[in-house]
């Protein structure tokens, strides 16, 4: 498990076993079942997740009960509500477990004292949120620029093993599409 994290950290800076050692020590690991919820809308967001085992989604539920997904997380992706999390207000979004998970998870005053103690820790962090806010922007621009065809061919090219483990109705959802047309894209 550790491993899967060491790796995520060392595709941007290298680090030495004390250095890793170090970075675990900020750490905690979360183990979640499936259905659960790690952040609700209204409550605080404590943690920003790194996943190593399992499926989450992060989703917003409308005035009128529709749920509306932004993103999905299976391993080696980050996920939390950035804007609960970041500013410490309570939570937009809602994040769920698709899978039984594990992720190793990190508070905001941990992060700050980490990159302190571990300056290159602070520029991973960066690249980690600049590569988030451009698959965000990529995301957007898709929604609004894209016919539904279009979106589920990017999607199947972006993520192809994700497509494998979501159910179609989630799927249609994060395209902002019916089940009905995505029965009809998808044969």
């Amino acid at each position: 498990m550790q491993e899967i994290l060491r790796r995520q950290i060392e595709k941007i800076v290298p680090l030495t076993d004390d250095e890793f050692q170090l970075v675990l020590s900020y750490f905690s690991i979360g183990k979640y079942k499936k259905h659960q919820y790690i952040v609700q809308q209204e409550t605080p967001v404590p943690y920003v997740h790194f996943v190593v085992k399992g499926l989450l989604r992060s989703f917003y539920v409308d005035q009128s009960g529709k749920s509306h997904i932004l993103q999905f997380a299976m391993e080696d992706w980050w996920i939390t509500d950035n804007q609960g999390f970041y500013k410490e207000e309570n939570a937009t979004l809602n994040i769920d477990c698709l899978e039984d998970a594990q992720t190793y998870y990190i508070t905001l005053e941990n992060r700050d004292q980490l990159c302190v103690a571990l300056p290159k820790m602070e520029f991973f962090f960066l690249q980690k949120m600049t590569a988030g806010n451009i698959a965000l922007q990529n995301r957007i621009l898709s929604l609004m620029s894209k016919n539904s065809e279009e979106r589920y061919l990017q999607f199947i090219q972006l993520y192809p093993d994700l497509i494998q483990r979501l159910p179609k109705t989630l799927v249609a959802s994060y395209l902002g599409i019916s089940r009905e047309t995505l029965s009809r894209l998808s044969h």
